[in-house]
């Protein structure tokens, strides 16, 4: 096991967050009434890496207390601040979160906490409605998904930002570097894991530099999802822009495309429907045609891979952090045996039908 501590030893620049001390509700509030003017009632949210809190004040109103994890580099942690509000002056009908000032006007604060951190702080909307992986999926709502997902890209095409470029270990264009970890996955699973980056390294990596790049959402997992309550056939948000980075676009529409396989005779289907909504909206090149599948199968990897590492690395947070890892592999083992003619021919197919 030595051999595969060096290796999580080194990759783990790249992972760049450790896991902060834990912030207690009742300072979330303090902070909330402090620099906002809010008297709110705070119920602390899951998250990996930073600590958030959803506040609901007396009259009904809700936000998201976002306190920066304090590993994370300033100038990323303002990158999801600015993205956030390009979109929201260039597709203000995109169902994104907002950024309220605080009372000094300032869109961030950075703050001393009693562990010695200086954390940055935001508040933004809470978008209401049920997470994506506890509805019902239908073609109607992937189709709604691709369409959102498409201007969301198309909103950020031309942002540009310092803190775009930095290496972020869920970055597809760096699959190849999980290759030192695979050790952290059960052994069964390792043989299909190196099948599919050896496809990724033969057919994508090659290409990859040479498309359109820009900063990107990458990470819409239905976990960060969230559909209408009163109609489950529309988008209600996209939440959780914590792993943006600047990369090959067909990455975004790869990653979500990823979590759109199903378990059936056309396990491919349910993605399609997404992917050719996207493609009406911003429309993919013939080598991000060729790509794709490959893309989203190396996103199930790097699932299984990431959260197998990061669960070793951090046990405490091992329930959380594990959480898409067996779907992940499900999924993987779905398309595995489907030849990437036939799954590029399917995905064209779907674009071109009206």
């Amino acid at each position: 096991m030595s051999d595969f501590s060096s290796a999580m030893d080194a990759a783990h620049p790249i992972d760049g967050l450790r896991a902060a001390s834990s912030l207690p509700e009742s300072l979330a509030q303090h902070l909330a009434a402090e620099h906002y003017g809010l008297a709110a009632t705070v119920h602390r949210l899951d998250s990996e890496r930073d600590q958030n809190f959803r506040l609901r004040t007396p009259d009904g109103r809700e936000y998201v207390l976002k306190i920066a994890n304090p590993s994370e580099d300033r100038a990323v942690t303002n990158l999801q601040t600015e993205a956030l509000v390009q979109l929201a002056a260039v597709e203000p009908d995109l169902p994104v979160p907002r950024i309220f000032p605080a009372l000094n006007g300032k869109s961030e604060l950075e703050i001393s906490f009693d562990d010695g951190s200086i954390r940055v702080v935001r508040l933004l909307s809470f978008l209401a409605g049920k997470p994506f992986h506890t509805v019902e999926s239908t073609p109607a709502l992937r189709r709604d998904l691709g369409r959102c997902a498409a201007r969301m890209a198309r909103g950020l095409s031309d942002f540009r930002h310092p803190g775009a470029n930095h290496k972020l270990l869920w970055d597809l264009q760096h699959a190849a570097e999980l290759r030192p970890l695979i050790d952290a996955v059960p052994a069964d699973r390792r043989a299909l894991v190196e099948r599919t980056l050896d496809r990724f390294e033969a057919h994508a990596l090659p290409v990859l530099s040479s498309l359109p790049r820009q900063p990107l959402h990458n990470d819409l997992n239905p976990h960060n999802i969230v559909v209408d309550s009163a109609d489950c056939e529309r988008i209600a948000g996209f939440i959780d822009f914590g792993d943006m980075t600047s990369t090959a676009r067909i990455v975004d529409l790869a990653v979500t495309g990823a979590y759109q396989v199903t378990d059936s005779d056309d396990p491919l289907a349910p993605a399609c429907d997404m992917i050719g909504a996207y493609h009406r909206v911003t429309p993919l090149n013939p080598v991000e045609f060729d790509i794709l599948f490959d893309l989203m199968a190396t996103r199930m990897v790097m699932t299984i891979v990431i959260s197998s590492w990061r669960a070793i690395r951090y046990p405490g947070n091992r329930e959380y952090i594990l959480r898409n890892n067996p779907a992940a592999w499900g999924r993987l083992q779905r398309v595995a045996d489907i030849p990437r003619a036939r799954a590029r021919q399917q995905i064209q197919s779907a674009c071109n039908s009206e």
